[in-house]
């Protein structure tokens, strides 16, 4: 029997807005994942000290503050100092498609902006994410 995904969906930084977030973490649910939410306001270090805590597969951090190139790249960075580089990070929020490139470059490995199918997000997850135990 395969282990089941393990998603961390996290809001990093000031951003208290957490809809979106919230639904992506049951639609991930209802899909089969196993799925951990840190709530709002969390540093970079909390979550992936949460991540590799909760053993997890991949984190879907949600940015709506407009602060995503200083938060996203500092998640990443604190999951390699914590041994978690196989950990698969995505992202969504308002984020500008200009600003997607960068996050690439520093980590993120995809970007779902505002009206992406949740099922974009799961397919996303269940092709990039190693199966089985």
């Amino acid at each position: 029997m395969a282990k089941k995904i393990r998603v961390l969906i996290a809001k990093p930084g000031l951003d208290g807005h957490d809809r979106g977030a919230k639904v992506v973490a049951r639609a991930l649910k209802d899909a089969g994942f196993e799925v951990i939410y840190t709530g709002i306001r969390q540093t970079p270090k909390q979550i992936a000290m949460t991540a590799i805590q909760e053993d997890v597969d991949a984190v879907g951090l949600s940015c709506l503050s407009g602060a995503h190139k200083k938060l996203f790249p500092e998640v990443v960075k604190h999951l390699k100092e914590l041994g978690g580089d196989d950990i698969i990070v995505f992202g969504g929020g308002i984020i500008p498609k200009e600003d997607i490139p960068y996050l690439k470059k520093h980590g993120i490995k995809e970007i779902f902006l505002p009206g992406t199918d949740t099922k974009e997000t799961i397919e996303f997850i269940k092709e990039n994410v190693r199966k089985g135990d």
